[in-house]
């Protein structure tokens, strides 16, 4: 069933190689440097190299845009952002999936009655404004550097032309990198909560968390777009909006991915925030306004006379239909496919305030007096209980205190039995944490946190960190996949 729901992701990943294998060999192709077919295999490669690497930095942002909890819902997102691109990919323009994927959360939030984090909301929109402008900043300072080296070298035009070649496959090589990087968060980033998957080892060697594992798939997706698809909006993007001479196409390209991989590298933020410098957000911007910032900041240094502001229009028209469209789609299949096939789109998830986790919440450094009221009300969606709370505050309350206040109240039963407990993949969970949870055997929680704390009381290997992200990151999904192992069902039905 699994593999099922997935086939609106793969959808959407063979519409982005469609789509957004344009912004990295677009203008290559184009110019007649390098064969489509050659594009086509080094984009694949590296595109699947940069997902499973580094895909994992933008998908965290994304996530908490909206996190979905259904895998039918995951299923409905994921078609609704692809429908919306291959709607416009059917045009020739290049869009960007970052925009469709960010429109169908929203659609599910609405749909679902979820919370929308607006900080991440515009964090990512940001993006949107700044992306082709950076590129466009980017492709101007590199082709006035580059240019005068050429003429200082004396460079003869067949030697010019030989290197020119060599150097847009490497920049293309470097973009499909960071395309996989950032992008593979809007084709796979809905499914990492839902997905029913532990770590695998390969060979003793790699070991492949879950959302690697997808990773990988949506990769080989996005393979397969470029294949089959890309070459019309190649041609687009590579000679309909300025026509661009081989030196302007590689400065162009180099351009656009330096913008994708700034925004998805988590080993340049790590080191930027340990100097105390200050680094971009880790989200997934779009390719598409990257790759069009370049080549306009090209055509704007030779005058902008010949460039096509017509087609122009038509592109950013098309990035603000997308997330509409997307939203729209979104809504409007989750409605359908809930009603009329009685599949769950989103696990209902009731909110109960307690003087217990009322406690708990003031344990954990809060100001918990405007909580004293709503102890033994019971909230069934996050925008009621969010309302609730500004009421009872006398103001609204902040982000971080909805989500922190929403942890320690969420109702999700957890039921350790024997029988759940021999369904634990014991390649991946140590045996001393297994003994942990089968001292639990015959509990019942009502809370995650209260699971949580119950582990890390028995065993070291279930407490966090102080220094180790990696650990805790891993940690973070083994809590997960316990949580939709021991779930007690009923309480998340109809």
């Amino acid at each position: 069933m699994f593999a099922f729901f997935l086939s609106s992701g793969l959808f959407l990943g063979w519409s982005l190689g469609a789509n957004d294998a344009a912004n990295v060999f677009g203008t290559a192709v184009g110019s007649r440097m390098i064969r489509f077919a050659t594009a086509a295999v080094l984009c694949s490669i590296f595109v699947i190299i940069g997902s499973v690497v580094s895909g994992a930095g933008a998908s965290e942002t994304l996530g908490k845009l909206g996190s979905i909890t259904a895998i039918a819902g995951a299923f409905v997102v994921a078609f609704a952002a692809a429908v919306s691109v291959y709607l416009m990919t059917k045009a020739g323009y290049p869009v960007s999936t970052s925009q469709a994927i960010v429109g169908a959360i929203i659609g599910w939030n609405l749909f679902s009655g979820s919370l929308t984090d607006y900080d991440s909301l515009t964090t990512i929109v940001a993006t949107w404004v700044v992306c082709p402008f950076l590129s466009a900043i980017f492709a101007v300072s590199f082709y006035k550097l580059f240019v005068p080296v050429i003429k200082t070298c004396s460079v003869s035009m067949f030697r010019l032309d030989a290197l020119t070649r060599y150097l847009l496959i490497l920049a293309g090589i470097f973009g499909s990198y960071s395309l996989g990087a950032n992008n593979i968060a809007n084709v796979m980033g809905v499914f990492v909560p839902v997905a029913p998957l532990s770590d695998i080892s390969l060979f003793g060697m790699v070991s492949l968390n879950a959302a690697q594992q997808l990773f990988f798939i949506g990769g080989v997706a996005i393979a397969v777009g470029v294949f089959t698809y890309s070459k019309r909006v190649m041609m687009t993007v590579g000679e309909g909006i300025f026509e661009l001479s081989p030196v302007a196409a590689l400065v162009v390209v180099w351009a656009h991915s330096m913008v994708l991989f700034l925004f998805a590298s988590q080993g340049l933020k790590g080191l930027l925030v340990s100097h105390g410098l200050p680094s971009l957000p880790l989200v997934p911007v779009s390719s598409s306004q990257a790759i069009v910032g370049a080549v306009i900041g090209i055509g704007l240094l030779r005058g902008g006379r010949s460039i096509r502001w017509r087609l122009v229009g038509g592109i950013a028209s098309g990035w603000v239909a997308t997330p509409v469209i997307a939203a729209g789609v979104s809504f409007m299949l989750l409605f359908f496919v809930q009603n009329v096939f009685q599949q769950e789109t989103y696990r209902p998830v009731t909110y109960r305030v307690t003087a217990e986790n009322v406690d708990r919440i003031g344990r954990a450094g809060m100001d918990t007096g405007y909580l004293a009221p709503l102890v033994g009300e019971e909230f069934s969606r996050a925008v009621d209980f969010r309302d609730a709370l500004s009421r009872s505050k006398g103001e609204p309350v902040t982000a971080g205190e909805t989500a922190t206040v929403m942890h320690y109240t969420e109702v999700d039963e957890l039921e350790i039995t024997e029988e759940k407990i021999a369904e634990l993949d014991t390649t991946w969970i140590t045996a001393e944490q297994r003994e942990a949870v089968e001292a639990l055997t015959g509990r019942v929680f009502i809370h995650t946190w209260r699971f949580d704390e119950a582990l890390a009381r028995l065993s070291p290997q279930w407490r966090l960190s102080e220094h180790d992200r990696d650990f805790n990151r891993a940690l973070t999904n083994k809590r997960q996949y316990m949580y939709r192992i021991f779930r007690r069902h009923d309480t998340a039905s109809h």
